[in-house]
């Protein structure tokens, strides 16, 4: 079994190959500019890589570009192992990744979030306070019927004799 660094860096090459064999190397029209290499895993023991990418486009994009993908795994396979040197070349899965979708689904969150804010913020302009305006309480200044504090607290609490 491999270490984890050794995986990893295994992964980094495929992701690099892969992506710039799509770039320059195939020919194949489904397989565009748009398709974008997002990610690679490799397994411990170095066998299985799994490959995820995007497809910018619509629904009959991305199933092209899958279909492109599939039928090219072959010679992107010969190219991931004549980088990588290594005795077992790596089988791989291309697999859609779904972060288009998610951030997506964020956006439309947040977007039903501001109305839900601007809706509050409506309602909430012409409200007043169900109290007063300042709800904390001051402590009520002793005064000596003309004005003025008294001894007791111009010294700070006890009146002395």
């Amino acid at each position: 079994m491999a270490d984890n660094a050794r995986a990893k860096k295994l992964a980094d090459l495929i992701r690099e190959v892969v992506a710039e064999k799509l770039q320059r190397g195939i020919k194949d029209p489904r397989l565009g500019s748009h398709v974008t290499i997002t990610d690679t895993r490799v397994t411990g023991d170095l066998r299985e890589a799994t490959v995820f990418y995007t497809v910018y486009g619509d629904d009959e994009d991305r199933a092209s570009a899958a279909a492109g993908l599939q039928s090219a795994k072959g010679v992107l396979r010969s190219a991931v192992g004549a980088a990588a040197g290594t005795k077992f070349t790596p089988t791989l899965t291309f697999v859609a990744d779904a972060l288009p979708e998610n951030a997506k689904t964020i956006e439309n969150l947040l977007d039903q979030a501001r109305a839900s804010d601007a809706r509050v913020r409506e309602v909430s302009s012409g409200a007043a306070y169900a109290g007063d305006a300042d709800p904390y309480r001051k402590p009520e200044e002793d005064t000596d019927g003309d004005g003025e504090a008294t001894d007791g607290d111009r010294t700070g609490g006890s009146a002395s004799a």
